[in-house]
């Protein structure tokens, strides 16, 4: 089974204790830290969020092959969202399944103490719990721990770019069953905190929200002028190769900078959580380099895979562990 402290910060129900995770994770909630995001919609978001209520300031990006971080940061002094860092010195929030067997955790697990990982929370792995794994975003988990000690309102207009992101209008859908249990165990059914006005509120029938969300369709393609991606940083291809940025300016690509500010506005508005460009490091940016590669999920695979200390990995289907290795000890 999962570690007795990933027990602990449930409820005698099997519900999530905020109290218990705030006190484990205190760095959750503390002001003016550093932060460094998946450069999608579910990490843009996550973000804003902390931005705007505990001034805290985006250092880089990291996609799982590259990472690009401000010239006088390191990683050990910033938080990584949206993604769980096997690494016990650095610090990470994310909603990857990343246990492959509970009843044969590796030997070196210790390694994710820093990290707060939704699956981890429920002693979920991909062996037995596959079906049942997260559905949700990490923004959502974020909302849900901050929300419980801090009013968060959350606007009509910020409820569809809230069940947009990741997929999440999807899951609710093709999964309700499982996105119940789930909203169930964040507590999303008390009314004061700001998942139960995403999940569980009267401003839209099925009709409506189908219009709201295809309005908020129609304001991405704007943004990219008919294309997709609006909603993302393209930071490298598929084999792992530097894109949008200019490593002889250490910066993005300008028209990258415009657009995904544009996504990040139209973000604010929608919210009303205020996108400060100064808490966004865009510029003056070192670029690192790691190996990416998948397996195919086994006990012997995922043993053999956890021995070689990989940065970051992820269940992403059931015939698929994608993982980062730092072989340049970057990290």
């Amino acid at each position: 089974m999962t570690s007795q402290a990933e027990k602990m910060l449930v409820d005698e129900n099997g519900i999530i204790d905020y109290e218990k995770i705030i006190k484990k994770y205190s760095w959750l909630i503390e002001k003016d830290q550093d932060c460094i995001l998946s450069p999608d919609s579910d990490g843009l978001l996550c973000g804003l969020l902390m931005s705007h209520y505990l001034n805290w300031k985006v250092r880089g990006f990291y996609d799982g092959k590259i990472l690009l971080l401000e010239k006088g940061f390191h990683v050990h002094n910033c938080v990584f969202l949206d993604m769980e860092i096997f690494r016990k010195e650095v610090k990470s929030v994310g909603q990857h399944m990343v246990l492959f067997n509970k009843n044969h955790p590796p030997s070196n697990w210790k390694k994710f103490d820093n990290c707060l990982s939704a699956n981890n929370l429920r002693g979920y792995d991909g062996k037995h719990n596959f079906p049942q794994k997260y559905p949700l975003g990490t923004i959502h988990l974020l909302l849900g721990i901050l929300g419980s000690i801090e009013k968060i309102e959350v606007p009509e207009t910020a409820i569809c770019p809230l069940l947009y992101t990741d997929g999440t209008f999807k899951n609710l859908f093709s999964y309700p069953e499982n996105c119940l249990n789930w909203l169930k165990f964040l507590k999303a059914d008390n009314e004061k905190g700001p998942l139960h006005a995403i999940f569980f509120n009267n401003h839209y029938s099925t009709s409506s929200l189908m219009i709201a969300l295809n309005n908020l369709f129609n304001d991405l393609r704007l943004i990219t002028g008919g294309k997709r991606g609006g909603d993302k940083i393209k930071i490298s291809n598929g084999k792992g190769e530097l894109l949008n940025f200019n490593e002889e300016t250490n910066s993005f690509e300008q028209e990258v900078v415009e657009q995904i500010e544009k996504f990040l506005k139209l973000l604010m508005i929608n919210t009303e959580w205020n996108y400060n460009s100064d808490h966004w490091s865009w510029n003056n940016l070192s670029c690192f380099k790691f190996e990416k590669g998948s397996i195919t999920p086994s006990q012997g695979r995922y043993d053999q895979l956890m021995k070689n200390n990989p940065l970051s990995l992820a269940m992403t289907g059931g015939l698929s562990i994608e993982y980062t290795l730092d072989k340049n000890n970057i990290i």
